[in-house]
């Protein structure tokens, strides 16, 4: 039942959102050089990588420079990308995602190989369902960017203190991935946006 509806939601947002999506693609290409689009490999169900799709939000290749985004000024995202970023817009193309298979739109959010190497073994126990495209720790976490831009040293912080509560937060959803629950998280998520 959950992926049939993933599939029926992704069409349509995907069908609604493409002349939106056309448009932002040609900001990104005008203004920076480079594709519309950035691919990154992330950990998804059962510690199986995928290649995860985004909006490129950032000069080419500017993921060399560390890949946690520290605040909105970071000075490697374009002034299209801080647009569409803040906007939450970026993550749009995750729908592709969803109708390969690779992600559901409620589940835990996928990591990067170097973070999820740090996790515990009862903290792996996330990856034992699909990953999403926004989740509670989403919600709780929604400008995490500029949480990191305050700090000095935003790794250390994401590993010490965010990575951890993003994943108490996640186990809490495991516990009962429920249609109404992810109807209710999808709710929430669209009003953040909105507001």
């Amino acid at each position: 039942m959950k992926r049939l509806f993933d599939l029926l939601v992704s069409f349509f947002i995907l069908s609604a959102f493409l002349p939106f999506g056309i448009l932002i693609a040609l900001a990104i290409v005008l203004e920076s050089k480079g594709g519309a689009f950035y691919r990154q490999e992330r950990v998804g169900r059962n510690g199986v990588p995928f290649r995860l799709w985004k909006f490129r939000t950032m000069r080419v290749n500017a993921d060399k420079l560390g890949k946690l985004t520290v605040g909105m000024r970071d000075p490697r995202i374009t002034r299209v990308g801080y647009f569409i970023r803040k906007s939450k817009l970026d993550e749009f193309p995750q729908f592709l995602n969803v109708l390969t298979g690779e992600m559901s739109i409620v589940g835990p959010r996928p990591e990067v190989q170097e973070y999820v190497d740090l996790y515990t073994e009862e903290q792996r126990k996330i990856l034992s369902v699909k990953p999403g495209i926004t989740d509670y720790a989403s919600l709780e976490y929604f400008r995490e960017n500029e949480l990191l831009g305050k700090s000095d040293n935003p790794r250390e912080i994401y590993i010490r203190e965010i990575m951890p509560e993003k994943i108490e937060l996640n186990k809490r959803y495991i516990v009962n991935p429920t249609l109404g629950q992810d109807i209710k998280i999808m709710w929430m998520t669209f009003w953040k946006m909105i507001r």
